[in-house]
């Protein structure tokens, strides 16, 4: 009998014990990977407010209880997971496990994982909850447009080390797609791959980034004095609720991996004055029937394509509410850098908003143009790889969140009833927006495109006032953008900039790397 799942070395190992993909696992399935592989526990993750999993082992002990388990969940206290945003006498919520998630965990030999949903006593999903709003919000997509939204994250962080050998030191600003003896990380981040590959399947490819900073100065004895190497985890295209969990996993692994060899990995969006960020940016990409639609027959984007490209435009301001959330991130979002300060698009532009990448789309069979002894054609089934790009959210982002606010602004896109301006819609909004060059050489072109918000609280005011754009259809609960307008009014940064330009030099540093360096481990 053919073997149904392809057997590679970073294949899903519970997927090549059934020898079947993951979207078929069964309870029975389970059963007996626990049974025959004699697991010793089966461990839930779900996510909570602050944005990192959490985790409930249940020994394996007693099949009637394992198997109750995997068929009906557990209980949780949400107050405690959601502090601040539920009442304790509402609080108790079942966390069930999604069988197609499981894998073995890479830090714990006996443990077999699941990632979680959470249902209420009535058995429906939890309003509140990040995942439900993120469904929700792919659901209504789904129905307004008949598409498919995927997603790819592109995972930015800095791994900070203490290497015994410092030679070979890499120049600033000239550590992207740096190699060995140039880069010191690779053998950590080759490891970081085959975990987050293993269990999620979706990892594109991997690469040393710009950022690089010999000796890291700070208060905080966990990295000061540290080397620091900028990384990042490109993913493949997925259907943004399972990007969001494939994302947050991989968030996981990283910060495991590095624990255990006495590194410290960080998203925070900014960890030096002068040196690139860690963004979150999201590739987004339209599909029918598993093939792409972002291209038209005429090679040129398509009509889905620039709709979607409008919505992010409408949204873009309040979604930097939940894509860039403590002050540092308004420190990476400043003018001149690969960064964005303006709302706008363009093709293959760094300086833009929304950048529309190379997508293979008027050229084919590049492979053997380099290789002419190649004479067999590849056919692509999925009708390209073209994608745009947004490129403001950082490694504070609320990932399901975020993605959830991306697709109310896809849905607001294809909604003709929901355009909100008299005289033109989400194409016109489009045309209007797109650019050419770079923006901050133009004076004129500056002064017409709109801005992003400078600090958190400026967030809040825009989330507060546009809180209709997420809140319509009831895919985000009022409590919700309540509880992230005043986690963002909390850091109390308006006037942060300006703060920062009076002081002398060495204050201004000091006072810059305080506040960089202050949430070394949000989200």
């Amino acid at each position: 009998m053919a073997m149904k799942t392809p057997r590679y070395a970073l294949t899903n190992p519970v997927s090549l014990l059934l020898d079947k993909p993951a979207a078929e696992f069964t309870r029975a399935d389970l059963l007996k990977i626990i049974e025959t592989k004699q697991v010793e526990r089966i461990t839930f993750h779900y996510l909570a407010i602050d944005g990192k999993l959490k985790e409930l082992t249940v020994p394996a002990a007693d099949r009637y209880h394992l198997e109750s388990v995997l068929a009906e969940g557990e209980r949780v206290d949400g107050s405690s997971l959601f502090k601040g945003m539920v009442d304790m006498s509402l609080s108790d919520l079942y966390v069930i496990p999604k069988y197609s998630s499981a894998f073995f965990n890479p830090f714990d030999e006996g443990s077999l994982d699941f990632i979680c949903r959470y249902l209420t006593k009535d058995g429906t999903p939890a309003p509140f909850t990040p995942d439900s709003i993120l469904s929700r919000a792919a659901a209504l997509f789904r129905k307004s447009s008949g598409l498919e939204l995927n997603a790819l994250g592109e995972l930015e962080f800095f791994l900070l080390t203490s290497p015994a050998d410092r030679s070979y030191p890499v120049e600033a600003h000239r550590g992207y797609h740096g190699s060995a003896p140039f880069s010191k990380s690779g053998p950590i981040l080759h490891e970081m791959i085959g975990h987050i590959t293993r269990v999620t399947g979706a990892v594109k490819y991997a690469h040393s980034e710009n950022g690089f900073i010999d000796c890291v100065r700070s208060n905080l004895p966990e990295i000061a004095g540290r080397l620091a190497e900028q990384l990042e985890i490109e993913y493949l295209p997925r259907p943004i609720e399972d990007m969001a969990d494939d994302l947050v996993l991989g968030r996981w692994i990283i910060r495991n991996t590095a624990f255990r060899h006495g590194a410290v990995a960080t998203f925070t969006p900014k960890l030096e004055e002068g040196v690139a960020g860690n963004g979150l940016h999201f590739h987004l990409e339209l599909a029918k029937n598993g093939r792409s639609a972002m291209r038209g027959a005429d090679g040129k984007l398509s009509v889905e394509a620039r709709k979607l490209i409008g919505g992010l435009c409408e949204y873009a301001d309040s979604l930097t509410a939940f894509g860039n959330t403590v002050s540092s991130a308004y420190l990476r979002l400043v003018p001149n850098q690969e960064a964005p300060t303006r709302i706008c698009w363009s093709d293959l532009n760094r300086s833009a908003l929304i950048r529309v990448p190379l997508g293979w789309s008027n050229v084919t069979g590049l492979g053997r143009r380099v290789n002419p002894a190649d004479t067999a054609e590849f056919v692509d089934e999925r009708g390209g790889r073209q994608t745009v790009e947004i490129r403001s959210p950082d490694g504070s982002a609320m990932i399901h969140l975020t993605l959830a606010g991306i697709a109310m602004a896809a849905n607001w896109a294809f909604r003709s009833d929901l355009t909100l301006f008299k005289d033109y819609g989400p194409l016109e909004l489009a045309d209007s927006l797109y650019v050419k060059g770079n923006i901050f050489a133009d004076k004129e072109l500056l002064k017409r495109l709109p801005v992003l918000p400078a600090s958190c609280v400026e967030s809040s005011r825009v989330l507060l006032q546009k809180r209709g754009h997420y809140e319509r259809d009831g895919v985000f609960p009022p409590s919700v953008i309540d509880y992230v307008a005043g986690q963002l009014q909390a850091e109390n940064d308006e006037f942060m900039n300006k703060k920062l330009t009076d002081l002398p030099a060495h204050d201004r540093l000091h006072e810059i790397r305080q506040i960089m360096h202050k949430d070394l481990h949000k989200n």
